[in-house]
């Protein structure tokens, strides 16, 4: 009996053991699930105020850093022909292209007021006595002048027109990225290299590495490309998007340098506008106009100053066979003298650009602010002059 009993006892403790283990189990269990819930709590708690927080940075007003007007400038090609040798041609381009570059321009249009109609991009100037080509050889220059320097080698072939252009002064615009320089754009050219289905296009920017991007394009195509925020530095090559042309200005404020165009008279050059509206301002520019200093502007988004050659623009307007007027005065919104008690009987056109854009600067910013947006502009840059 006694040894019955002791069994018992065994039986009994073995199975007290047991019961404080499933105890002991199912409070794990229960802590368990009680910290899981208290998790879910937390992370509910957290997304609700990223949620919040999201609907505050909504609300606000965003910072728009983009300029969403233009700045357009004409000049006569037959200023060229008031320089005595090729060296001087080529260095009174380059002041045209410094000065509308300081001053933000993003368009020049290059005029005839001969009467040759100067529309041809093929040729070379042939001097002070040529014809019809001076227009040419100031478009080129120019555009040689804002292609970035890691890419005119794929564009502008040697020409004549452009035998001193290496030694003008660079223009130094910001979309003149140095090789290690940081920046959120770039300019580039579609490399000639074979790409994987899917996949887009090289692009040689101006860096170590070449830039794969999102399209496959043409090879020999300039485009702007944006960067990747987050590039892989261990990879061979870098990752962008191709955007317009326009975005830099449009997007982040930044200037990206100006496109030529070439107009076969005065009055091409207002008929000929890149812009769906075309020009909502025209300001030429004459001693003969009115005061720039009581002059008030209009809000625009696309402005069009145009200066004259040495006879002025009463010039182009009796070459132009468009034209039935004789007044250049009744061609524009405003006729101003932005340099009024001028010490010189004559202000070059090179120096008239620096004088009228230094006075209209701070008018045309404050108008511009009251302007509209939403004319159509080109999604790409136009090919180079000279092929």
């Amino acid at each position: 009996m006694a040894e019955r009993g002791g069994a018992k006892r065994v039986r009994e403790g073995r199975e007290e053991k047991m019961d404080w283990r499933k105890w002991k189990q199912q409070k794990k269990e229960e802590k368990k699930k009680w910290k899981e819930i208290k998790l879910l709590k937390k992370l509910e708690k957290e997304r609700a105020r990223a949620v919040m927080e999201k609907e505050r940075e909504e609300a606000k007003p965003k910072e728009d850093k983009g300029r969403h007007h233009t700045v357009s400038v004409a000049v006569p090609g037959s200023i060229l022909s008031n320089a005595q040798s090729p060296e001087l041609r080529t260095y009174l381009a380059g002041q045209i292209a410094r000065a509308c570059v300081i001053f933000c321009v993003d368009e020049i249009v290059v005029f005839d007021d001969q009467g040759e109609n100067a529309r041809s991009i093929e040729g070379e100037f042939e001097g002070i006595k040529g014809k019809g080509q001076a227009c040419v050889q100031l478009a080129r220059i120019l555009q040689y002048l804002e292609c970035p320097q890691y890419l005119r080698k794929s564009f502008f072939p040697k020409h004549q027109d452009l035998q001193f252009a290496g030694l003008l002064n660079p223009l130094d615009s910001p979309h003149h990225v140095r090789m290690d320089e940081e920046s959120e754009y770039r300019e580039g050219v579609v490399l000639d290299r074979p790409t994987r289905p899917g996949r887009g296009s090289f692009v040689n920017c101006g860096m170590r590495k070449e830039v794969q991007i999102d399209k496959q394009l043409e090879a020999g195509l300039r485009v702007t490309v944006r960067l990747d925020k987050k590039q892989n530095p261990e990879s061979k090559t870098q990752k962008g998007v191709v955007v317009s042309t326009q975005s830099p200005r449009t997007v982040s404020g930044l200037y990206w340098g100006y496109n030529v165009r070439l107009a076969s008279c005065l009055s091409a050059v207002f008929a000929e506008s890149p812009y769906k509206d075309g020009y909502d301002l025209s300001i030429g520019t004459s001693e003969r106009g009115s005061s720039v200093d009581q002059a008030s502007l209009p809000a625009f988004s696309h402005a069009l100053i145009v200066f004259g050659g040495l006879q002025g623009l009463e010039t182009g307007v009796e070459a132009d066979p468009h034209l039935d007027v004789t007044d250049p005065s009744t061609l524009f919104d405003l006729y101003l003298n932005t340099c009024p008690g001028q010490g010189s009987r004559t202000i070059r056109t090179e120096e008239a650009l620096l004088v009228s854009l230094s006075a209209l600067r701070p008018k045309m910013d404050a108008a511009a602010k009251e302007g509209r947006s939403g004319s159509r502009v080109p999604d790409v840059n136009q090919p180079p002059v000279a092929k």
